[in-house]
């Protein structure tokens, strides 16, 4: 009797067909192939992850101002809703300010700019300003106006988060003073809203291997792997903090919560891959907002939270910043003191803060240390421009993951983790399934079977 089962190739050809995580990998590996072999070509396909992170973006205001709303008038509480926020901001604070300590202690203990004894007279200040486009990070109070919408267009128009999440909270607000009798329509509508964006983003997702393959191919072809050899200390140092300070990160999740931090990146695997691949975290939010609602965090936890940490929570940023100051310092001779040391924490925990959405923005915010210490020369930053693209990955992956544990975190602490579902979830008794149902179409009682664990849902993500 013949053997009725498929043959490898088949097999490989039904994973690659039907697993994002397999097809953004294999993507992954043509693109450095592609710009290492054939830079010009590289450089070509760019526009192919610039314009997935183009699409994606523009599906990121409407979703966080719906998903916030909805939140809000299914809570109930406005002020539940400014406890959370509250409280994020706490841990945002907590978690940036250790990244910075970690990085600093990393910087004077390994000193990956000892030994270069760089001239700065000999570096061209005029590319720092090139990077940057002459630009300036805002002062703290621009920050907070600039957070303060002038207009309700304005704010879809410009992708601004925080001023959409502010117009959020406001309709939130509204819905829960008005009540359900006045206004019976409103909180449909928009629940309907979002599930739209949901279906849009699901389409977009489905051009993620093309994203990766041009921004990869792009990253390789432009910047080659020079500036490893000349900068592998550095990137070396950065790398290891920011994997020690993710442990450390999952060491305290799982006493404060119970998640498992590996876990949830082997439950996010292809959002992971995706922001690696584009360099953007943005690219993944509207996915790892419907995963953290789907592990057990509520709601309106998930929609305030995760977009306000792309703006107050930039961990892996933080990492790259001390350690970069330091390294600047080190290579031009200067030996920093405690007490200066305090000030670029100091400096860096502000500047941080306002670093979302600005062009060039880490090296402004070395700038503003540097003019802030007085002992480190301003074209000196010029120093980094070699190596930060490279820095992206870390700084992606570090953001996101931060930004994740701080959901769960802050998710628990309200009160609002389901640990029950988050658990199921996780150990992959329960498949995730994209919302709206991508089986939809076929009705309401359509089911999908997940190819990772044979788990059967319905389209409400039920375990049948």
């Amino acid at each position: 009797m013949p053997d009725a089962s498929p043959s490898l190739a088949r097999r490989i050809a039904r994973f690659l067909r039907t697993s994002l995580f397999a097809q953004v990998a294999l993507a992954l590996l043509l693109g450095i192939a592609v710009g290492r072999l054939w830079p010009q070509v590289g450089s070509a396909v760019q526009p192919l992850g610039d314009g997935f992170v183009r699409l994606i973006k523009a599906m990121i205001a409407p979703l966080v101002f719906c998903v916030v709303i909805a939140g809000i008038a299914k809570a109930g509480d406005l002020k539940a809703f400014g406890r959370i926020g509250l409280k994020a901001l706490i841990w945002f604070e907590v978690a940036t300010t250790i990244a910075l300590a970690v990085g600093l202690l990393a910087g004077n203990l390994v000193s990956p700019g000892s030994g270069m004894n760089v001239d700065p007279a000999s570096l061209d200040a005029s590319a720092v300003d090139e990077k940057t486009g002459g630009g300036s990070l805002p002062s703290t109070s621009e920050f907070i106006l600039h957070s303060l919408p002038d207009s309700a267009v304005g704010a879809f128009a410009e992708n601004s988060l925080l001023q959409v999440l502010v117009l959020a909270c406001l309709v939130g607000a509204a819905l829960l003073h008005l009540g359900q009798a006045k206004v019976p329509a409103i909180l449909p509508a928009i629940e309907q809203a979002q599930e739209v964006v949901f279906a849009v983003v699901g389409f977009v997702m489905k051009l993620a291997p093309l994203a990766v393959f041009g921004a990869t191919a792009h990253l390789v072809g432009e910047y080659g792997l020079g500036a490893l050899s000349t900068y592998g200390k550095l990137i070396a140092v950065c790398y290891a903090v920011a994997l020690v300070f993710l442990v450390l990160l999952g060491l305290a999740l799982k006493a404060f919560t119970g998640v498992s931090l590996w876990k949830f990146v082997r439950y996010t695997r292809e959002e992971m891959l995706l922001a690696l691949g584009t360099a953007s975290s943005e690219a993944v939010m509207p996915r790892m907002m419907q995963k953290l609602r789907q592990a057990g965090c509520r709601e309106d936890a998930v929609g305030l939270v995760l977009p306000t940490g792309y703006s107050f929570n930039l961990d892996g940023a933080s990492i790259y910043l001390s350690i970069g100051t330091l390294f600047i310092a080190q290579a031009v001779g200067v030996d920093l003191t405690l007490g200066q040391q305090v000030t670029v924490v100091v400096v860096l925990m502000l500047t941080s803060k306002g670093m979302a959405g600005v062009p060039g923005s880490a090296f402004l915010a070395l700038s503003a240390t540097a003019s802030a210490l007085g002992v480190i020369p301003a074209g000196a930053v010029a120093l980094l421009l070699g190596v930060d693209r490279i820095m992206d990955t870390m700084r992606v992956a570090t953001n996101l993951l931060g930004n994740c544990v701080a959901v769960f975190a802050v998710s628990k602490w309200e009160g609002a983790l389901d640990q029950d579902r988050m658990r199921k979830v996780l150990d992959g008794e329960v498949a995730f399934e994209p919302e709206p149902s991508a089986d939809a179409g076929a009705g309401a009682g359509a089911t999908n079977t997940d190819t990772d664990t044979g788990v059967t849902v319905g389209s409400a993500g039920a375990v049948k």
